[in-house]
């Protein structure tokens, strides 16, 4: 069995790897290396939840050119904003993420705050988000756990494959416990080990061979043992799903450039009427859309 000097001799090898690859591997996104504000860092963290970056960037290059502070997203009207989500996926997460804006806009002075505390407690922000806006747009120590890292630390120094579901108090130990010392350390670490596990370290089909931790890894030494394996229920598909039926009705709106659309338009667009107003009737509960006297569908004012 591994002792724990063994362990933290392998993990600052890892650190000393991973930092050299970062430096000269890492994806060139818009909002990397300092390029943007931490408003920004926030922003293309909450579309990055549950969406591919690839899908990301122009929503967000858009979205900072249209609204670039707080401020300015605070004052947009709720139709522009759910538009400008597009098809990111989960247009909740647009109104909850203006919802933030006004907060900070308002209390804040239109500057992020710089606590755990303060930011968790801003609408939208959990504790993944608030982590790593912290550590890559304030550059403090705090260790960062979304899926990516998880699946890396698991692999690599414990020798077994991430199941997935919420964090366990394992996982978060393990995240602190490997998190450098250094502060600067503790950011290139933990945007390395995220980086990692996007692009080589991947769920199920991990890229050992050009992996630069190879060697210091556990679940490569013991032949990637339950590879693939997770504890969470296979993903929904999503044809024919209420959230695919939803993102029909969303997109026709704004295909109609502001106009309402008539029920009767509204009924077209999906062959299941109870499935169609029962999205319809979730979409105006959670404010994405509203709906007329006479059954026609807006976006909000």
């Amino acid at each position: 069995m591994e002792t724990s000097k063994q362990r933290e001799t392998r993990a600052e090898r890892a650190r000393l790897e991973l930092a050299a690859w970062w430096e000269t591997s890492a994806r060139d996104l818009p909002w990397r290396f300092g390029r943007t504000t931490p408003w920004g860092t926030l922003v293309s963290e909450v579309m990055s939840q549950q969406t591919q970056m690839s899908r990301v960037v122009p929503y967000w290059l858009a979205w900072m050119e249209r609204w670039p502070d707080a401020r300015s997203l605070a004052a947009a009207a709720k139709a522009d904003v759910i538009s400008a989500w597009g098809r990111l996926g989960y247009p909740r997460r647009a109104l909850r993420l203006q919802e933030c804006a006004q907060v900070v806009a308002e209390q804040y002075n239109n500057e992020l705050p710089q606590t755990y505390d303060e930011l968790v407690a801003l609408p939208g922000i959990g504790d993944y988000t608030a982590s790593a806006v912290l550590s890559f747009a304030f550059g403090k120590r705090i260790a960062v756990i979304d899926t990516n890292i998880r699946r890396v630390n698991t692999r690599a120094f414990e020798g077994t494959e991430s199941l997935g579901g919420a964090a366990s108090r394992a996982e978060r130990e393990l995240a602190n416990e490997l998190l450098p010392l250094d502060i600067r350390e503790s950011v290139v670490w933990n945007e390395s080990v995220m980086e990692l596990g996007a692009v080589f370290c991947t769920a199920k089909a991990p890229l050992c061979d050009q992996c630069p931790i190879r060697e210091q890894c556990l679940f490569y030494a013991n032949g990637l043992p339950g590879l693939g394996q997770k504890r969470t229920r296979p993903r929904q598909r999503f044809k024919g799903t209420d959230r695919m039926v939803r993102g029909l009705v969303l997109q026709a709106l704004r295909d109609s450039n502001g106009v309402a659309l008539e029920y009767a338009q509204v009924q077209q667009l999906w062959k299941d009427q109870l499935q169609l107003d029962r999205c319809v009737a979730s979409l105006d509960e959670d404010g994405l859309i509203e709906i007329g006297p006479d059954r026609s569908v807006s976006l909000p004012a």
